[in-house]
């Protein structure tokens, strides 16, 4: 079958969030054309023409129940896609056919010309380096907590001795296994004595401590603002969901028109804030995910966000 002016749903098998938001297209009877960029061969095929008419691109992307006219796509949402790895290929056919596929798909969909991107994969991966966001945030007036990017050992201790209380945090979320255990990294606090000649082997972010009475989560779709004050006796909320209350805020014009101005300088029309309030009410900037989650918040405050983005693919408008 296929599809008319269709939504292009780039993500893995299970997504619960992507349902949540195909399920509101299928109420506007919007037509969606879901894949997974692994699962190139029988069960994804694309085919793109150049130089051959007056449109730029002509072609199709193929499931088996779904047909894309690449010419008719109205808007792309990228949520989680996983690009295949052909672990059953050598070592180096696998990391060619994986190029092929990143720059032969991944490739036709960046020629596209009239989409709207939710949000463009080009545009998160810029988005997505810690320092150049608080450098961004400060810009826009936020108060940030005083950070230190470093693999000086000596500076790293000077500056958490100076800040009183300091966490590290990661630059960046990578999987990683530990005895072949998935772990992950979580703000922790650290000492100056904590720190040793190990942080020479790569650049670590240490970060004053915040003294927050709530952390905010900010969840932007277009135009669309939801918030959500998240209170918990925990440094880093995500290390337990469990102990977690849930309060949709309001938050202060200002911070929100700094908000969408921070998605408007990254070429972004979704993102996912996390903010931290202090003793005397001010929202300090910790952090912007280009593609957070935030299904559990919706089920949680019974907030919209499925409709906002629905809205938005369906629409192919940002504004």
């Amino acid at each position: 079958m296929t599809e008319k002016r269709p939504v292009l749903v780039l993500t893995e098998a299970d997504d619960i969030t992507a349902d949540m938001v195909i399920t509101e297209l299928n109420r506007r009877d919007v037509p969606v054309v879901r894949f997974n960029p692994a699962d190139i061969g029988e069960d994804l095929v694309i085919s793109a023409r150049f130089g051959t008419c007056p449109a730029l691109v002509v072609g199709q992307v193929r499931t088996p129940s779904r047909t894309a006219d690449v010419a008719q796509v109205r808007s792309v949402y990228w949520r989680r896609p996983e690009w295949p790895t052909f672990p059953h290929l050598p070592a180096d056919d696998s990391r060619f056919a994986a190029a092929q596929v990143r720059h032969g798909l991944g490739g036709t969909l960046y020629a596209l010309g009239d989409p709207l991107w939710v949000n463009h994969p080009l545009r998160v991966a810029a988005a997505d380096y810690k320092p150049a966001q608080l450098a961004l945030a400060r810009r826009l007036g936020f108060a940030i907590p005083p950070t230190l990017v470093t693999n000086d050992p000596d500076e790293a201790r000077e500056f958490v001795h100076a800040q009183g209380q300091a966490i590290s945090k990661t630059l960046r979320w990578t999987p990683y296994t530990r005895d072949g255990v998935p772990v992950t990294g979580w703000a922790d606090p650290v000492t100056a004595a904590e720190i040793d000649d190990s942080v020479r082997v790569a650049p670590h972010l240490f970060q004053a401590r915040v003294d927050k009475v709530a952390d905010v989560r900010v969840l932007i779709a277009g135009r669309h603002t939801f918030a959500v004050r998240i209170d918990s006796d925990l440094l880093d909320w995500r290390k337990d969901y469990s102990a977690l209350t849930y309060t949709v805020q309001h938050l202060p014009d200002r911070v929100a028109r700094g908000l969408h101005a921070c998605l408007n300088r990254l070429d972004l029309v979704s993102g996912s804030f996390d903010l931290a309030v202090d003793r005397t009410g001010d929202y300090w900037w910790l952090e912007l995910n280009p593609n957070g989650q935030w299904g559990w918040l919706e089920t949680e405050t019974d907030l919209p966000m499925a409709a906002a983005f629905a809205d938005l693919l369906a629409q192919g408008d940002p504004r």
